[in-house]
């Protein structure tokens, strides 16, 4: 029988992820989970990053930037996925909402005292460019829903614009759908309606669920155009202010000072 998946264990996770080739600067739980709307059957998405030593990073062998490893466990799949810290702190410095959002999960499985530290310069990373990370995410996303007419992608093309319209406005990040549905009011109503039939099948069609496409189209066009005025208005700058910072944090980590 395939387990419950919309409750996760953390102390089980926690478990899973021992055994690493490189010692874990954090591991977070992003995907459905962290949108809120995880169904029974959803995959657990583990995100991180992981620190190559030296001699891997120097030498001529080196290291594996990116480490992606799967399991099975009681019919769920879980998924790891860790960059090098080199790697992850690039894509943090770029305009990259995955890896902000993976760093920022409020769902944390382990961390590490340069995990708090990175953490703590999230927010400084934040720029207007961010906007661009989301709408082309929105556009894909709706792409996959058109193609394949299922509730996930729909969802992820709204979580998508609404992250990028309140992270422009209010410089804070939430990745959350169900709290974005109360922060943004240009989200439309029935977002809980489908929200619920989501988390009652990891597959299931969007027929019978929520408005009509023509009121479906009119939304997600009201929501890119928020999203763009959000970009245009806002007073996020143009580059990040903690990348000093964080590129002291990465020197001192390969050096162990």
């Amino acid at each position: 029988m395939t387990r419950d998946m919309t409750v996760l264990d953390l102390d089980e996770l926690r478990a899973i992820t021992h055994g690493q080739p490189y010692p874990l600067l954090f591991v977070t739980v992003s995907g459905a989970h962290l949108y809120g709307f995880p169904s029974r059957d959803s995959d657990v998405d583990l995100r991180g990053a992981h620190l190559l030593p030296i001699e891997e990073v120097v030498g001529l062998r080196t290291g594996r930037a990116t480490i992606d490893t799967s399991w099975e466990q009681a019919g769920a799949e879980i998924d790891l996925v860790t960059h090098d810290a080199f790697k992850f702190f690039r894509l943090l410095l770029s305009r990259n909402g995955y890896v902000l959002e993976q760093l920022l999960s409020p769902i944390v499985v382990s961390g590490s005292p340069a995990y708090e530290e990175l953490r703590a310069l999230g927010p400084d990373t934040v720029t207007r460019h961010h906007a661009h990370h989301y709408r082309g995410f929105a556009q894909t996303q709706r792409r996959m829903f058109e193609k394949s007419g299922e509730l996930k992608p729909l969802l992820y093309t709204f979580r998508a614009y609404l992250t990028g319209v309140h992270l422009m406005r209010s410089g804070a990040l939430s990745a959350h759908l169900p709290t974005l549905a109360g922060l943004v009011p240009e989200a439309p109503g029935y977002l809980g309606e489908l929200i619920a039939a989501k988390t009652a099948g990891e597959h299931r069609a969007a027929t019978g669920v929520g408005p009509d496409r023509e009121r479906l189209d009119a939304d997600l066009a009201v929501l890119e155009a928020a999203l763009e005025e959000a970009r245009a208005s806002t007073r996020l700058p143009e580059r990040p202010g903690a990348e000093n910072a964080v590129h002291d944090l990465l020197v001192r980590l390969r050096t162990g000072r």
